[in-house]
């Protein structure tokens, strides 16, 4: 076999190209598909937390026979050793508490951490489950 060349397996610059786009495409459609998915879970994460952020505020309540005024807010929880740390949503906001009427209202201001919004910003606040609860 003199003169002759041997072939070696492998695979051209053209062909590397069009894998390595493939695989672009595969991972920006993949993207779209679990972003939604993981703000979602963010969304459902914040809600949890009000319900046991609430849960706490019934404790500290059957322990000193109110809620905390608007001014100590939840930092009063973790005086009264209810909880370790003054609870935070998703996003690692920290959540807002008011005492309106003598009732608990807890807030996220969602992924902006602003009050208003929309989608991943908007507000989700104890105020719907409350209305939700006395209209059943």
């Amino acid at each position: 076999m003199t003169g002759a060349r041997s072939r070696r397996g492998g695979f051209t610059l053209l062909e590397i190209l069009v894998v390595i786009a493939i695989l672009g495409l595969l991972t920006a459609a993949v993207g779209v598909a679990v972003v939604p998915i993981f703000v979602n879970a963010k969304i459902d994460v914040t809600r949890a937390t009000l319900t046991n952020t609430e849960t706490s505020l019934r404790t500290y309540f059957l322990r000193k026979g109110k809620y905390p005024d608007t001014g100590a807010g939840l930092k009063a929880l973790v005086d009264a050793q209810i909880v370790d740390n003054v609870p935070q949503d998703a996003w690692g906001h920290e959540l807002a508490y008011l005492l309106e009427a003598d009732r608990p209202v807890l807030v996220s201001y969602g992924a902006d951490g602003l009050p208003g919004g929309a989608g991943p910003d908007a507000d989700i606040s104890t105020r719907e489950t409350s209305a939700k609860t006395a209209q059943k």
